[in-house]
């Protein structure tokens, strides 16, 4: 039988380097046959934002992702999972979420990385807050009934 796969789940302030974080994960590794990747930035808004700050419940989020996580891995067969999200003021063209899903199969690991990104966009405990150029007051980011839609898509399958 197969080792379990233990994901790395981290929410930092510190940027990453997505590179790197696909060597750590398939270093070593004959079983992985594909990695996806999402790695989600901060847009510019057409030059409207200087920073979007993101707020979290230490803890509260680590334990969501690790939920949501889990919930990959009893999906798909995954070899390895690795899920980094950001939080503090980010600017423009910065890293905000990475999702690393590798797995021997390639639907697989795009299905995995597909079903995370939509229950982090929309179930994640996470705040936004705008941050803009003209020095008027950025308000709090409302959700977007699309990413819940999307998050929904998930709880219909059969998988």
């Amino acid at each position: 039988m197969a080792d379990a796969v233990v994901p790395a789940i981290r929410v930092q302030r510190e940027d990453f380097d997505v590179a790197a974080e696909i060597a750590a994960l398939t270093k070593g590794r004959a079983d992985i046959g594909a990695v996806v990747t999402f790695s989600g930035l901060c847009r510019d808004e057409e030059g409207a934002l200087v920073a979007l700050e993101l707020e979290h419940y230490p803890g509260m989020a680590e334990a969501e992702i690790g939920r949501i996580a889990a919930e990959a891995i009893a999906r798909w067969p995954l070899q390895g999972l690795t899920v980094i999200h950001r939080h503090g003021k980010i600017a423009p063209g910065e890293n905000i979420v990475l999702v690393v899903a590798a797995s021997a199969h390639r639907q697989a690991a795009f299905e995995a990385a597909n079903f995370l990104m939509d229950y982090l966009k929309s179930r994640a405990p996470f705040w936004k807050k705008e941050h803009r150029a003209d020095g008027s007051k950025g308000g709090w980011v409302e959700a977007k009934e699309a990413d819940d839609e999307a998050a929904d898509r998930w709880k219909a399958s059969d998988r």
